[in-house]
């Protein structure tokens, strides 16, 4: 592994699809452009970002740089813990069976259901009226 050397990792989350670049660092995570401690003000969506590299014990290794866009604040910190922990199997596959017994690499599949036609939303129906 060169000094200069990065790794890539993508992470998707509902609607929500962040893009990471991992580099050898002392820990800086920028997400957008801004400190991330900024950009996630809440502590467990702090807390979702650095799960991989608590799980994986590499803390403080590597320099963070994402680009997230779509969804909401908790689903983009969903999306941006998906492609650390991706990122981190580039780095080292060796990681895989600890990310994966923590539930890291699984993609989140729950989406909005869309809304079908002839009744008010993706579930609701109409009110029944029988005359």
């Amino acid at each position: 592994m060169s000094q200069d050397s990065e790794f890539l990792g993508t992470g998707r989350r509902k609607t929500s699809v962040a893009r990471v670049r991992l580099s050898n660092g002392t820990g800086k995570i920028s997400v957008n452009g801004r400190v991330f401690e900024v950009y996630f003000p809440l502590e467990s969506q702090r807390m979702a970002v650095q799960q991989p590299f608590v799980a994986s014990a590499t803390t403080g290794k590597y320099d963070v740089h994402v680009n997230v866009a779509g969804g909401g604040p908790v689903s983009q910190a969903g999306a941006v813990r998906h492609g650390i922990a991706r990122a981190l199997l580039e780095v080292d596959a060796t990681l895989r069976p600890v990310l994966k017994a923590e539930g890291l690499l699984t993609r989140d599949p729950r989406m909005k259901e869309r809304k079908k036609y002839g009744q008010p939303g993706a579930r609701k129906r109409f009110q029944f009226s029988k005359r």
